[in-house]
């Protein structure tokens, strides 16, 4: 596999879980564990992970004692050969051609049988020359050449054999095992030099990732878990969180429905560790439509969101048995309502601010128009959105109390 190609940057998308705003008579505890995510505690908690490094210098064996005696031999030889030199004036000239001829056959002999030993001694002295070049600037003499990764293939061939060569080259996909110097490792199936098909990769320490891959990328299904107990299951696409996933925090909050981008998407039901749930509709990572808010204290709220926000229509349901139908502006009542106690008596006309601002008989048709005409609209849009969840998916972050009667 081709190291440079291997090189390539694989991060950790960051969680979706994102802040939620508080809203009327909400704990100020319900989504409190959710807010806290600021970027110095996702990067804590390994939501991203850092580049992968170059490894390091592979390690080079000392020479054996075995490799000592063809250098003894030709040490002898050479001393012979000077010797011969000093005293050519008492040999003929035939004999010190046949003692130069001699020389060279033998040294030439014990070249071939030790070209490893040469080969590795000429890397250690290339390498020391490199370093010793980096530490005085001289980067013009440094080689050009990178360490590639520890790379271990199943199944390769004897690439000597002819035409073992064409014959590797026409497999799409093959497994091995390629470790880097930042400790990470992967072991699963390649292509063109990339994480290709099914692999695991094991960040050193932060945590892993088992599932598929495409051109070096999360891509498909997989499952992410983190050192300190954080765990996504679900689709990927292009090494963000797309489609149908669940995720669960450390700290015991979840989010398990439709995801884009890596932020949840669509149609969803989110809990915390306090006992809040929030089940309907996310836009970017925040609740933005139809949806059932159901608060630690007891609170309970069914209707329209807006950037996260109590907005439109809805009805909320108070612990006390009190409760409020009708429309709402950025968490706080505004326009036409009607507000019930649990004695029975109204309150209805149109509020302003959380206040009633001028109040109409309960029987009025405007208030009645009001509240009739979009309750129905919301029950059935609701109804739709919920059946849109994996029932799976709902009764592993739910709370049964989230769909008991009122």
């Amino acid at each position: 596999m081709e190291g440079h190609k291997s090189q390539a940057k694989l991060t950790r998308t960051q969680s979706s879980l994102l802040r939620s705003s508080p809203t009327i008579r909400s704990s100020i505890h319900s989504f409190s564990s959710v807010c806290e995510i600021t970027p110095d505690r996702e990067i804590e908690d390994l939501e991203e992970q850092k580049p992968h490094g170059k490894p390091s210098w592979p390690l080079v064996r000392p020479c054996s004692r075995s490799g000592l005696a063809p250098f003894v031999a030709v040490l002898l030889l050479s001393v012979y050969t000077i010797f011969a030199f000093f005293n050519r004036d008492d040999i003929p000239t035939s004999e010190n051609l046949l003692l130069v001829l001699i020389f060279v056959a033998v040294f030439l002999f014990f070249a071939s049988k030790n070209m490893a030993l040469i080969h590795q001694n000429f890397n250690i002295f290339k390498q020391s020359c490199d370093e010793y070049a980096k530490r005085v600037g001289l980067s013009c003499f440094t080689s050009k050449h990178h360490s590639k990764p520890v790379q271990w293939f199943i199944g390769e061939p004897d690439l000597g054999k002819k035409g073992s060569k064409k014959e590797y080259a026409k497999k799409i996909i093959r497994e091995g095992v390629q470790f880097y110097s930042n400790g990470d490792f992967y072991e699963g199936e390649f292509h063109k030099g990339r994480c290709n098909g099914s692999g695991v990769y094991n960040y050193f320490v932060n945590g892993r990732y088992e599932g598929d891959w495409i051109d070096g990328r999360y891509d498909g299904y997989g499952i992410e878990s983190w050192a300190k107990g954080s765990r996504y299951r679900g689709q990927y696409r292009q090494g963000l969180r797309h489609g149908y996933g669940v995720y669960k925090f450390y700290t015991g909050d979840s989010y398990a429905g439709e995801w884009c981008n890596g932020q949840s998407h669509g149609v969803g039901a989110q809990t915390c560790a306090d006992g809040s749930c929030y089940i309907g509709e996310f836009k970017c990572g925040v609740k933005h439509g139809f949806g059932c808010y159901h608060f630690r204290n007891g609170d309970r709220y069914a209707g329209e969101y807006f950037g996260d926000k109590i907005h439109g229509f809805g009805v909320y349901h108070f612990a006390n048995g009190h409760c409020y139908e009708g429309s709402w502006h950025e968490g706080r009542k505004q326009g036409y309502g009607m507000y019930t106690f649990r004695s029975g008596e109204t309150r209805s006309g149109e509020w302003n601010s959380g206040n009633l601002k001028i109040p109409l008989p309960p029987l009025t048709d405007t208030v009645l128009q009001a509240v009739q005409v979009t309750t129905p609209t919301f029950n059935s849009y609701l109804a739709r959105s919920l059946c849109s969840i994996r029932l799976d998916w709902i009764e592993t972050v739910c709370p049964d109390s989230l769909f008991s009667p009122s």
